[in-house]
């Protein structure tokens, strides 16, 4: 088999060629083992507040006893949770998946249209969602099929008077919660002390049971909810685990959660592996605030970082961060998106540890290759195949390319998703009969087994490691009566490695750059937004009318080249 699987001869000392998916029987399993485990050491970390595995283990009980015994659901029923990293957060997740009920991941800065996709696609009957957010839950909830509501406030489980305090200062005082009116929600202490009066149902759970509804885009520019098993999930942490288990410690390390919880790396890589070694997850709510990102750093003595590209690069730029503690820091991984080199050497001469690159999807749970942990310098590589895996680069006709030939980045193994929820015909055209996912990246393998990303999904832009589908973006703006043409395109941008940038043929002349990003706004996320709009008479058009992107996109990429040069 080696033959097929150079890469399993540079595998670090320790990591197996495959992982024994049989050791648990679901995310239930592993989660309910560390509770056990690790009964009394500390499991997350928020605003200073810690929770221990014990008690973890009480708060998720009661909250599983809450949507079952209370609420009525059921194995199988979807539940979404639209929070950033508080402490709300696992609770809720563990008593969900504890219930056997699916996790429908909502990012919290979804706009009413996004929101509204979401919950309708999903059939969610309900929803966890921090007071912040939940406006825009309010003017779309009629239309779904969600029946229970539970709100909360960041304070809510800091303890008194911290807590009330938080809650207070965001509502009036920085006024980060717009008033809403949800008549029938309970609140998140209220539905726990609800709970606790009903006993968590034995549900039975195996690997092929869904644990997420984890929703990307694709290229057909509406978000899909990739169905993600307990298996999958098992298996990837699996995966992961053994690849950074060599040197970690179990019950002694810190891992900093910067990136959401929602976000699938996050997920999978902070809230089950280092669950599952019992380590510390310290939330950081909001990493956008860097000063206040690198005070949490100093108060952490942390072990471990997960991050993207512009995460590290933000702390880099930081004044105070190259001041941080760094002796106890073993591991750092970046994934999300491509990891730059001057980011990767500049981080390793500040705090003398190596960037390891990572490379993964939603649809693979999400690590399909990471680099070894004892790598002595930034190579380039998105890494070897994690054990029980198989990686390859395929020709457009689905031929096996051979070493250092390119094409498309192929994986097969037990972290692939089941598909995408309700949507047959979209999961024919990436995952094949035989197991082989498209990922759409073109790459190439060296001699090694190490895998290098040649060029990206043919049209995406990667913000700061989320993917934005240029049609998503063009679907929006083609709602504003002003346009009558658009295309969307990735342009390179230091901070966030790309940024939307539109070209839009005018219906109104009178139509003005600030006015399109003012409506763009109300359309869209944050990071789909357009940065930058330049006005064309035209837009270049291949013989069947369709808008030629890759043009544009060349363009707009000779024009910074031009710029930065």
């Amino acid at each position: 088999m080696s033959n097929d699987r150079p890469w399993l001869a540079h595998y670090p000392a320790g990591v197996p060629a495959e992982i024994d998916i049989n050791t648990y029987g679901s995310v239930a399993a592993v989660v309910e083992e560390a509770f056990t485990k690790f009964r009394d050491r500390p499991a997350f970390a928020n605003f200073g507040k810690v929770l221990s595995y014990g008690e973890i283990d009480t708060l998720s009980r009661q909250f599983a006893g809450y949507l079952t015994g209370v609420i009525g659901l059921a194995k199988g029923d979807r539940i979404a949770l639209m929070m950033p990293n508080v402490l709300q957060y696992p609770i809720a997740l563990f008593g969900a998946l504890r219930a056997g009920i699916v996790v429908v991941n909502t990012n919290p800065m979804y706009t009413a249209r996004e929101l509204n996709h979401q919950l309708e696609d999903s059939g969610a009957r309900a929803i966890v969602v921090l007071d912040n957010f939940a406006k825009t839950l309010q003017e779309v909830v009629a239309g779904t099929q969600v029946k229970h509501i539970i709100t909360t406030g960041i304070g809510d489980l800091l303890g008194f008077p911290k807590g009330a305090l938080v809650n207070f200062v965001l509502k009036h005082v920085k006024k980060m919660v717009p008033a809403y009116q949800l008549p029938t929600a309970v609140r998140f202490r209220d539905a726990l002390a609800q709970g606790a009066a009903h006993p968590v149902p034995k549900v039975e759970l195996t690997h092929a049971d869904l644990a997420f509804l984890q929703y990307t885009g694709g290229t057909t520019g509406v978000a899909k909810g990739a169905m993600l098993s307990h298996g999958n999930m098992v298996a990837n942490m699996l995966q992961a685990g053994t690849w950074v288990g060599g040197n970690t410690k179990p019950g002694e390390e810190v891992i900093i959660t910067a990136l959401p919880l929602y976000h699938i790396f996050s997920l999978t890589a902070n809230g089950l592996v280092f669950m599952r070694m019992g380590g510390l997850n310290w939330l950081i709510t909001n990493p956008r605030d860097m000063p206040g990102f690198v005070k949490e750093l100093k108060a952490s003595h942390f072990t471990a970082l997960t991050g993207v590209n512009t995460l590290f690069n933000g702390l880099l730029n930081t004044p105070g961060f190259a001041e941080v503690d760094f002796s106890r820091l073993h591991l750092t991984l970046g994934g999300g998106m491509a990891v730059q080199r001057a980011v990767a050497e500049r981080w390793k001469k500040v705090t003398g540890c190596t960037l390891a690159e990572a490379y993964g999807l939603t649809e693979t749970s999400p690590a399909a290759c990471i680099n070894p942990l004892d790598l002595k310098e930034y190579n380039g590589s998105i890494g070897l195949p994690v054990p029980s895996t198989n990686v390859a680069v395929w020709s457009e006709d689905n031929q096996p390319l051979p070493v250092g030939g390119v094409g498309e980045l192929m994986v097969k193994g037990p972290q692939v998703m089941q598909g995408y929820w309700q949507r047959p015909e979209e999961t024919a055209k990436v995952l094949g009969a035989d197991g082989w996912l498209h990922t759409g990246d073109i790459a190439r393998m060296d001699e090694n087994g190490y895998f290098y990303i040649v060029d990206r999904k043919k049209d995406m832009i990667l913000v700061s490691g989320f993917n934005v589908y240029p049609n998503e973006v063009e679907d929006a703006v083609m709602l504003h009566p002003g346009v009558a043409e658009v295309a969307a395109v990735g342009v390179p941008d230091e901070h966030s490695g790309e940024v939307v940038k539109l070209y839009v043929v005018r219906k109104d002349p009178n139509l003005t750059a600030e006015a399109l990003k003012a409506f763009c706004h109300d359309q869209l996320t944050g990071y789909k937004r357009p940065k930058l709009i330049e006005f064309r008479d035209s837009l270049p058009k291949s013989n069947v009318g369709k808008i030629l992107r890759r043009e544009l996109r060349n363009e707009a990429r000779a024009q910074a080249a031009k710029a930065a040069g």
